[in-house]
């Protein structure tokens, strides 16, 4: 299990000064070990994300918009970085949107990287993964947005909101990850 969440903030960046790769590096190593392929998951998360992310380092305080840019782009850049050529994609954003969408904004979350330092925290993540590994396929990753698709509304609506922004604002996007949260009450023709 612990190789299971291996590349997310909690398991890989604990503290500010502190990287734990080695279940990581094992995770990559077996994958390389027997010809399997690597989707890293997670670059920008709210969810085990450290709350020292988002403090002043001198007391309790909220960091500032640019110290948390700083430290999301020493992220990024260090993790990519560290799996460049061993990885084939990333899910650089994951879950941004809320559960509770009408469909009619993005409905980002109002907590964590958007509340800290904005929704362009977004573009800026999937720029600084290019830039640390140009090859790796960079992905938008999240549940439910396929909830809505055949009448354009809720959740997939603000999902193809967010897109549309992200690329107009240059993200380098290869793919959408749609997490099968599905049950008995799917609506198939929305997952089709």
């Amino acid at each position: 299990d612990h190789l299971d969440h291996s590349m997310k903030f909690a398991a890989i960046h604990p503290k500010p000064v502190l990287y734990n790769f080695e279940p990581a590096d094992m995770l990559i190593a077996f994958a390389g070990k027997h010809d399997m392929v690597v989707v890293g998951h997670t670059l920008v998360w709210h969810s085990q994300t450290g709350r020292w992310f988002f403090q002043s380092e001198d007391d309790d305080r909220s960091a500032t918009r640019e110290v948390a840019m700083e430290r999301l782009k020493d992220h990024i850049t260090t993790v990519v970085g560290r799996y460049n050529g061993r990885v084939i994609g990333w899910d650089v954003v994951n879950e941004a949107i809320d559960d509770r969408s009408n469909g009619e904004t993005e409905n980002l979350r109002n907590y964590s990287w958007y509340q800290t330092v904005g929704p362009d925290v977004l573009t800026m993540a999937f720029k600084w993964a290019h830039e640390a590994d140009p090859d790796a396929e960079l992905y938008y990753n999240d549940y439910g947005i396929e909830d809505g698709a055949v009448r354009n509304t809720g959740k997939h609506a603000s999902s193809l909101m967010l897109l549309r922004r992200l690329i107009e604002e240059g993200a380098p996007i290869d793919g959408v990850g749609i997490q099968g949260h599905w049950t008995l009450n799917t609506n198939l023709e929305d997952v089709e």
